[in-house]
């Protein structure tokens, strides 16, 4: 993103404040390999419920209510290939547990496999 973008989530972000470069990483899921860090430290894991900010309220109080939190944070999951983002917190939340409730070895593979092969396009940017 350019140098003067407000700090808000992917999905609050105008495609103007975009660069080429950051578009092309967004696009190849480039940009989520810093995350692997994460999920070698053990602070994360391949799959699971993406995770929010701070301050989306709306999305940590479905979530509460939900037990989403129960469950390490991921890189990928059911909403993710499934084109739901943090801009509809309540959808998020159900299909997040949804994803928890139905959770196996075959999912888990499932969801990468899909991520990886460009199912879901990840969070989306408004165009203005």
């Amino acid at each position: 993103m350019h140098p003067n973008t407000k700090s808000v989530a992917t999905h609050l972000a105008s495609q103007s404040s975009i660069t080429k470069f950051g578009s092309f990483l967004r696009k190849s899921k480039l940009d989520e390999l810093p995350q692997l860090v994460n999920v070698f430290k053990g602070d994360m894991s391949l799959v699971g419920p993406r995770p929010n900010l701070f301050n989306q309220e709306e999305l940590i109080e479905e979530r509460d209510k939900r037990q989403v939190y129960d469950v390490l944070p991921g890189i990928t999951g059911l909403s993710q290939v499934n084109e739901i983002d943090m801009s509809t917190p309540k959808e998020l939340a159900i299909s997040d547990k949804k994803m928890i409730d139905a959770y196996s070895l075959r999912t888990y593979f499932y969801y990468i496999f899909a991520t990886v092969s460009g199912k879901g396009k990840g969070d989306r940017i408004k165009t203005y």
